[in-house]
């Protein structure tokens, strides 16, 4: 697949795998994927275990993601993790934003772009997710929600940054549900993120932003997702957490 900007498919575990299951099921994607340079591989397990996952994937082409990040440095935050505490362990890519955090945390689009731009301070990369619920779509408003979303969760980056930020459209009644949308919504979505960024910023760098499907991408539909011209990659859930289905996910997209 010829596309400008190279696709990137991040797994996001979420609160599953003890630190012998990650162990278990990054080898088994070592092995699966090692002929694999077409495309950026984000593994993202939770915080326990990283430091396990990173001395496996160091001499790999897998590369390591968070699942969240605080804006702080460092202090009297009971409970959270910082970027310094992420590079430790060569973490490359931080998920920003989650519409789980969204729901359960009540994370903001104010609070979202706190956190990218502490992000990129530590010179690592924000996937920064987007996307709107059932409701919204029925009710007509999906490109307000995501103009609202994208403009707020985005605001304060330079041009440099943008260009280094992972966008993540997760329409939230596909996320584990089962439903996807269909091509045609996928690329309708990230063709309007994609002239949200143009507009905040300007043609140049919405050309290489890459913007990402998330809503139960599995193998059988990753290709003709992936085949749309504003479709980069994937953040991939449930799928994510089985060696064999990530693994052809990757494939069945170059």
């Amino acid at each position: 697949m010829n596309k400008e900007r190279k696709l990137i498919i991040a797994g996001n575990w979420k609160m599953n795998k003890t630190v012998a299951e990650a162990l278990a099921l990054v080898n088994s994607l070592k092995l699966e994927l090692a002929n694999i340079r077409e495309v950026d591989i984000v593994v993202c397990p939770p915080y326990t275990a990283l430091e396990s996952v990173s001395k496996v994937i160091l001499d790999s082409n897998l590369r390591l993601g968070a699942q969240n990040m605080s804006a702080q440095n460092f202090g009297a935050f009971t409970g959270e993790i910082c970027a310094g505490m992420l590079k430790e362990f060569s973490v490359r890519y931080v998920i920003l934003g989650h519409s789980e955090r969204r729901q359960y945390q009540r994370e903001t689009d104010s609070v979202v772009a706190k956190k990218a731009a502490a992000v990129h301070a530590a010179s690592l990369k924000p996937i920064v997710c987007v996307g709107e619920t059932l409701a919204e779509r029925e009710g007509s408003q999906t490109e307000a929600v995501l103009n609202t979303q994208v403009r707020g969760s985005l605001a304060g980056l330079t041009k440099e940054q943008m260009v280094e930020t992972v966008i993540a459209y997760e329409p939230v009644w596909a996320i584990g549900t089962g439903k996807t949308a269909t091509t045609q919504q996928a690329q309708d979505a990230h063709a309007f993120i994609r002239a949200v960024v143009a507009k905040i910023f300007d043609e140049a760098v919405a050309k290489k932003v890459r913007i990402q499907y998330g809503g139960s991408v599995k193998p059988s539909n990753a290709r003709e997702l992936m085949g749309q011209p504003d479709v980069d990659g994937a953040l991939v859930g449930g799928a994510a957490l089985e060696a064999r289905s990530f693994a052809d996910i990757i494939k069945n997209s170059i």
